[in-house]
């Protein structure tokens, strides 16, 4: 262990949001007042209506002044907790050692966690700094214990859960909700707030089919020569650049390809005025396990396969991991969604305001098409492009689809801009 000695008192706020984010909720406290702690261990979590966040220890000390809960909603720089910075007197290596043992390596919040629910806390991998255990880690500890209990046991253990914290309205979408009552027979049931992110999903896609005029166009593409092409190269573009050759950097490129060629669709509705970005900024839209999330590679038309996929790639590990900056997910002039991941064979995509296009992609599958006159089977996969018919007619949605199309049955034009 290591002795203190009180220094001064460390003041920690909420990190400077962006512009377009007036507010965060405190989503969860990894520390408890008087807890000891050291430069950068992971404070609390603070969710926005686009990202998790992550607050880290700015000293060394004692936690004190813990000024806001669970579900409270807080501003930029407003104080979140005070820190007593305090001095480390080092003592004996058997004491050193001692404090690398694994209950030190739990945090306090999932000590109790795991006390509550009756879990050894030595069990369970950690996966905070420095292979902590986290709350996180034991929820999901109990969670695995759960799913196989029988339904007695379950129903006798969800009666020992404690109530979820109560936090205000987040929005529009849920005030718009019924109401929906308990279950009459008493069979068990879990009512939880909805977090910042998934009211926030809610609330713009409600404002996205209120005020934009929603159309769908479709197409079919055959992927054969995108295939081929993967299937060629891949192995020397990994090799290469140390990332796989996947299939969203084909279609991203296919979208640049449309947009260059109709640049409407990758404008955008400012009241009676509509802005020609200059720019192709291409969110891609990820399906995380808190939910959507868009984030946009930067100017796509000016960018590789290889950029994009390391891209797509990097985006992908850290939207699981909450780690995405606020940066990463604003903005966009044209979004891709790739629900065929999830094996979706069609769907209508919704727009994501402002902007006025947004691309669908579903499973290819094998099927029996005709060419040239021949029954063939090839790998086809459908195409969606939803559009705000203020701005884009019909013509240059089904022309600007077809774009799309011709780019992924023949990959060459996308590298010859023809």
């Amino acid at each position: 262990m290591e002795n203190f000695e009180a220094m001064s008192e460390v003041l920690v706020k909420v990190p400077q949001l962006s512009e377009s984010v007036s507010e965060a909720s405190v989503l969860e406290w990894r520390v408890a007042e008087g807890d000891l702690v050291a430069v950068d261990d992971v404070l609390v979590e603070i969710e926005t209506d686009k990202v998790i966040m992550e607050v880290p220890a700015p000293a060394s000390g004692r936690v004190g002044g813990i000024a806001h809960r669970a579900g409270d909603k807080v501003k930029s720089e407003e104080v979140l907790c005070a820190i007593e910075e305090q001095k480390a007197q080092a003592e004996d290596k058997a004491a050193d050692a001692q404090s690398d043992s694994k209950a030190s390596r739990i945090m306090p919040s999932a000590a109790m966690a795991a006390q509550s629910a009756g879990i050894d806390p030595a069990e369970i991998s950690g996966t905070g700094p420095g292979a902590r255990v986290t709350k996180a880690d034991v929820e999901s500890a109990l969670g695995r214990r759960q799913e196989n209990f029988e339904q007695s046991a379950f129903n006798n253990e969800l009666s020992s859960l404690a109530s979820p914290p109560q936090v205000p309205s987040r929005g529009p979408a849920q005030a718009q909700s019924a109401r929906v009552p308990a279950d009459p027979f008493g069979r068990p049931e879990q009512r939880v707030p909805m977090t910042s992110l998934r009211a926030r999903i809610a609330e713009r896609l409600l404002q996205s089919q209120a005020q934009a005029a929603q159309l769908t166009t479709f197409n079919e593409v055959d992927m054969s020569a995108v295939m081929a092409l993967r299937a060629r190269y891949k192995e020397k573009f990994e090799k290469k650049y140390g990332v796989k050759l996947g299939f969203m950097s084909f279609f991203v490129k296919a979208a640049v390809h449309a947009l260059r060629k109709f640049p409407v669709l990758n404008a955008s509705i400012d009241g009676s005025d509509i802005i020609y970005h200059g720019y192709v900024d291409v969110g891609v839209a990820v399906g995380t396990e808190r939910g959507l999330v868009v984030p946009v590679v930067r100017n796509a038309d000016q960018k590789s396969f290889a950029d994009i996929e390391l891209e797509i790639a990097d985006f992908a590990k850290r939207a699981a991991a909450g780690k995405l900056k606020l940066e990463e997910i604003t903005g966009g002039t044209f979004t891709v969604s790739n629900g065929g991941v999830f094996g979706s064979m069609m769907s209508t995509p919704i727009i994501n305001p402002p902007q006025s296009a947004i691309l669908g992609i579903h499973a290819t599958k094998d099927r029996a098409v005709v060419v040239d006159g021949e029954i063939v089977v090839r790998p086809m996969n459908y195409l969606a492009l939803s559009y705000d018919h203020r701005l884009i007619d019909g013509r240059e949605a089904v022309l600007g689809l077809m774009a799309v199309k011709e780019a992924l049955e023949d990959p060459a034009r996308m590298m010859l801009e023809v």
